[in-house]
C-alpha cells in the first residue's frame, strides 16, 4: 500500500507539468503561425491555455500513464494545432519558425520549472511545501526537456522534420514528407525497442545538467 501511495503522490506531482508542457507547446505553434499570417488555429479556438482543447486521449493520457507505471521516461503529445502552410507569408521559411516555436516554448518552461525547484530548495521554510515544489520543479524541467529533444527529431510529423523540410528542395521534400503517415508507428517501434531512449537520454541529461548549472541547482 505504501508503494501505491508513493506512486500516486508522484503521479500527482507530474500531472500539472505534463499538461502545461503539452498545452503550451501547441499554443506556441498556433501563436507563431498567427504572427506569420495564418489564423487557422485562432479560428478553431486552439490558441487557448485550456488543456481540454488540446488533449489527445492516447498521447496526453494513455501513453504518459503507461510510461509512468512502467518506469520509463515520460513523454506525450497533444492534438496538433492545425496550420494552413499556404497562408504563411513565406511558407518555406515560416514552416521552420512555426515548428521551432514549440520546442522553444518547452525550453522556456524548463527554465521556469527549474527556478521553481530552486525556490523550493532555498526560499521556502516549510519542509513539506519545499519538497513538493522541488519535486514538481524537477518534473517540469525533465518533461519539457524530453519533449523539446523528442520534437526536434527529424521524423515526420515531429517539429524537427518541418525544419528539415524547410531546407530541402521540392523533390526531396516531397519524398521526405511521404514518411509522415508512418511517423507515429516508427516512433512507437523506436520506443518499444529501446532505441528512442538511447537517442533521447544523452542530450536530455546534458541539457538538464546545463540548466542545473546555470540555475545553481545541479
Amino acid at each position: 500500500m505504501g508503494g501505491l501511495a508513493a506512486q500516486m503522490q508522484t503521479l500527482a506531482v507530474w500531472v500539472l507539468p505534463v499538461l502545461f508542457a503539452i498545452t503550451l507547446h501547441e499554443v506556441a505553434h498556433g501563436w507563431a503561425a498567427e504572427k506569420l499570417g495564418d489564423r487557422t488555429a485562432r479560428r478553431l479556438g486552439r490558441i487557448s491555455l485550456n488543456p481540454v482543447r488540446h488533449i489527445d486521449p492516447v498521447g496526453t493520457v494513455l501513453v504518459p500513464l503507461l510510461l509512468f507505471f512502467s518506469g520509463g521516461f515520460i513523454f506525450g503529445w497533444a492534438k496538433p494545432v492545425p496550420v494552413t502552410w499556404e497562408n504563411l507569408r513565406q511558407p518555406k521559411r515560416d514552416m521552420a519558425l512555426v515548428a521551432v516555436a514549440g520546442p522553444a516554448a518547452n525550453l522556456l518552461m524548463a527554465l521556469a520549472w527549474g527556478l521553481l525547484a530552486k525556490l523550493g530548495a532555498e526560499a521556502v521554510a516549510s519542509p513539506t511545501i519545499a519538497r513538493g515544489l522541488v519535486m514538481m520543479g524537477i518534473a517540469g524541467l525533465q518533461i519539457n526537456i524530453v519533449l523539446m529533444v523528442l520534437n526536434l527529431l527529424p521524423l515526420p510529423p515531429l517539429d524537427g522534420s518541418r525544419i528539415v523540410s524547410s531546407l530541402l528542395p521540392p523533390g526531396p521534400e516531397a519524398a521526405y514528407s511521404r514518411l509522415e503517415p508512418y511517423g507515429l508507428a516508427i516512433l512507437l517501434v523506436l520506443m518499444v525497442t529501446g532505441i528512442l531512449g538511447k537517442l533521447l537520454l544523452p542530450p536530455v541529461f546534458a541539457i538538464m545538467r546545463g540548466i542545473g548549472q546555470i540555475l545553481g541547482i545541479a
